[in-house]
């Protein structure tokens, strides 16, 4: 475990995190910081519990907005692949449909040669 101190409103807190998270830890004290800072500058000194409070709230909020938008991109990514794998399902089924008119045809027209071939005399073999 590591130590670090971080500043939040001003006031500084050791906190412990794992080793390699320092960085990290000290990036989101500051972004806490910020937005004590921020919301200081539009309401003026109310107190500093309620500061953080506000910070505090702040941060939930745009977390449960972010959850709720990760959320709906995950049914969006769902619902894409459901329309792919119909979409190649439906590309075999054409390709199966091709595959097989073109050998009917090849058929008919092998048919036709031999009939051809029949009807016009002579044993001279046409194709």
């Amino acid at each position: 475990m590591s130590h670090i101190n971080v500043t939040i409103n001003g006031r500084q807190y050791r906190m412990a995190c794992e080793e390699g998270q320092e960085v990290r830890l000290l990036k989101l004290a500051e972004s806490l910081e910020s937005r004590i800072q921020s919301l200081r500058g539009k309401f003026g000194e109310i107190g500093d519990a309620r500061l953080t409070v506000m910070a505090a709230l702040t941060v939930c909020d745009e977390l449960l907005d972010s959850g709720n938008r990760i959320r709906t991109l995950e049914e969006e990514i769902e619902s894409l692949r459901d329309v792919r794998v119909a979409a190649a399902d439906r590309a075999r089924a054409t390709q199966t449909a091709v595959a097989n008119a073109l050998n009917a045809a090849a058929d008919r027209i092998e048919k036709t040669t031999q009939v051809l071939n029949r009807t016009i005399g002579g044993g001279v073999a046409i194709g």
